[in-house]
This record gives C-alpha cells, structure tokens and sequence, in this order.
C-alpha cells in the first residue's frame, strides 16, 4: 500500500486507520444513545448535542486560529457548510420521524443502501471512479451487514414491509449518502478543516433549532439525569466533534465511497460493543456476516 503523503499530510495507510477509529467512535453512538435516549426527546437530544459540541468547540478554534480566521469565513464557504449540514441534520430529523412508524430493524435495512447511494453520487458529482476490487469490497461489505442485521436469515428481506416510515428513512438516507460526496465537492484538502468543521456543526445548529428547537423551550434541563448529560457529553466531543472533523480529513484522502463504505462495520462493532459490557453472546449464524464485512475492509484499504 502507498504510505506516502497526500496534499493534506495524511498517508492513505493513517486515512484508513483515522477512518477504522472514525467508524467505533460512531457504532458507540448506538450503544450509547440507546441509554439515554429514554431521558430526553430524541429530537431535543440532537439539538442539546449540537449546542454542546459547538460550545466546548469553539475556545479551542478561536484560540489557535483567532477571531479573524474563524469569522471571516467567506459567505460561499458558509454556505457550503451549511448545505453539508443539512444532509446531516435531514438524517437525524428524517431518522427520528421515521422511528415512529417503522422499526428499527427496517431503518437497519435501509441503512445499508447508504454507501452505494454514496457512491453514486460521487460518481456524478466528483467522477470518482470505482475499481474492481472497490465495488467487490462495496458488495461483500453490503452482504455482510445485512447478514448481521438480519441474523443471518436473509429471507426476512423479501417480506420486509415497506410503509410510510420506511419510505421517510429512505429519504432521510438519500441526504446522508450526499454527505462525503458533498465534502469532497465542497472542500479541499489545504481547506482549514478545523474551521470548516466549526460551521459545518454551527449551522447543523440551526437547522436543528429550527426543527425542534420549541421542544427544547418546553423541556426542563435541569432535570435531566445526570448520566444523560454525561451521555450528551459524549456524543458531543467524541462522536460529533471528533468525528465530523476526522470526515472532513479523510474524505479528499480516500474519497467519499471508501469512508462511507467503512459504515458496514457498525452493525458488527455495535456487537462487540454489546460484549464488552456483559451481554449476551449473539447466535454464532451472525458470525460469517462479521467476517464478511472484514473481508471488505481488507479489499477497501488495497491500494491499486
């Protein structure tokens, strides 16, 4: 594989691992938003989330690149931030509205359409080609999750309903898998990622606020357990700031396919997950889909 710099300083080899870390800081948003999503609206959680990740963000970006490197950001770049967020913010609002009249093993399903939709679009948007062993890697990651999802019972696919809630997450997909296309579109790789990363949640904040925010003005905070703040905490720092930053540097490296591909992991590091904190052992059946899903990883980090 090449370990040589690309123009961002990165190697394709610590691409690939800062995308591997990428991938178990967000399957822990499962577990993790799974224990504290029962003491806070879903919706009103997300908002909190992004309020809180821009608040701690913030000090940090003004004190290493100043106010006039933050601020005077030109209105094409914010716009630009805005729309990417968008995609992001149409996923969690199209997510949680679907939830309510789908299941979640539905939504898993549909979730697994992201990283060929992804790779769709930056075939359309970016002309980023895919390669023999991309898309065998693309399929194998693909047939692997929903052996994970479904427990290996691939019939459950076949006579999987499709409703009105299937058909809203479908839409709220279709927004995600533009995210990576959109930065890779958007953004450079001597672009000031830090600062792009900054205005990406800043307007993810808004869109948020207009969306649930007069549920936040009807909900007493300071009541809120203190596990769920320490939850929110969390999500914040590590699967909202670190992570939306560790995208934004992968994503001129490995192109927008091969990190939204890495997704195709969650299902199995939610698993592992599960493990380590005392659960059950799942039925061995899904164990060959877990497998699967390494085989593709392999295949996405061969470099031609």
């Amino acid at each position: 594989m090449n370990r040589g710099k690309t123009s961002a300083g990165v190697s394709l080899f610590t691409a690939h691992l800062l995308t591997i870390f990428t991938s178990l800081l967000i399957a822990s948003t499962f577990v993790v938003g799974a224990k504290i999503t029962r003491g806070l609206d879903p919706a009103v959680l997300t908002l909190v989330r992004f309020i809180v990740a821009v608040t701690l963000f913030c000090p940090w970006i003004l004190l290493r690149f100043g106010w006039r490197t933050t601020f005077t950001v030109p209105l094409r770049t914010l716009l630009r931030c805005s729309i990417v967020s968008l995609c992001l913010t149409g996923f969690f609002i199209g997510m949680f509205y679907a939830l309510r009249y789908t299941t979640a093993l539905n939504t898993s399903v549909i979730y697994t359409l992201v990283p060929a939709l992804s790779s769709l679009f930056s075939l359309l948007l970016v002309r980023e080609t895919i390669s023999l062993w991309r898309g065998t890697a693309l399929l194998l990651g693909l047939a692997g999750a929903l052996w994970v999802l479904c427990d290996g019972q691939l019939s459950i696919l076949f006579i999987m309903h499709w409703g009105y809630g299937d058909k809203i997450f479908a839409l709220a997909c279709l927004a995600m898998s533009l995210y990576t296309p959109l930065i890779k579109l958007f953004f450079k790789a001597d672009d000031t990622m830090e600062v792009i990363t900054w205005w990406i949640l800043v307007s993810g904040m808004v869109w948020m606020a207009l969306a649930a925010g007069h549920k936040l003005l009807h909900t007493d905070l300071v009541s809120i357990d203190v596990q769920v703040w320490l939850g929110i905490l969390y999500l914040a720092i590590f699967t909202t700031i670190v992570s939306f930053y560790l995208v934004q540097v992968c994503v001129p490296v490995l192109g927008p396919t091969r990190v939204m591909a890495y997704s195709y992991t969650y299902p199995a590091l939610v698993l592992l997950y599960d493990l380590m904190l005392g659960h059950a052992m799942p039925q061995s059946v899904v164990l060959p889909g877990v497998g699967i899903v390494c085989l593709s990883m392999l295949l996405l980090m061969r470099e031609e």
